[in-house]
């Protein structure tokens, strides 16, 4: 969550976008060369679970606490990778628009 939001009181109501950068762990058996190609963003994480699926979890267990609902999401960017810090990242960021 930005700081900016966690200033302000939650659950929000108002559009938002949601940045998420998936960091999965690099395989421990992969060679040292394919370890560092991992680490330096040479090999796309495309090995399960799907993006789709880890976003699903992440806002469905937002909402009623950062938001009242996921349907406020009207903009975002997720990234999935290899990281040597494996966790999932992520930043709520409140829009200036009215909701319909």
């Amino acid at each position: 969550m930005s700081h900016w939001l966690r200033s302000k009181r939650c659950p929000v109501e108002r559009p938002l976008y949601v940045e998420v950068d998936i960091v999965m762990a690099i395989p421990a058996s992969w060679s040292r060369k394919r370890q560092t190609m991992a680490a330096a963003g040479q090999i796309a994480a495309t090995k399960k679970p799907d993006t789709s699926n880890i976003l699903k979890a992440i806002e469905d267990g937002m909402n009623g606490i950062v938001y009242v609902d996921d349907s406020q999401i009207v903009d975002g960017r997720q990234k999935k990778r290899y990281g040597e810090s494996p966790g999932v990242y992520v930043e709520v960021m409140e829009l200036p628009l009215e909701a319909a």
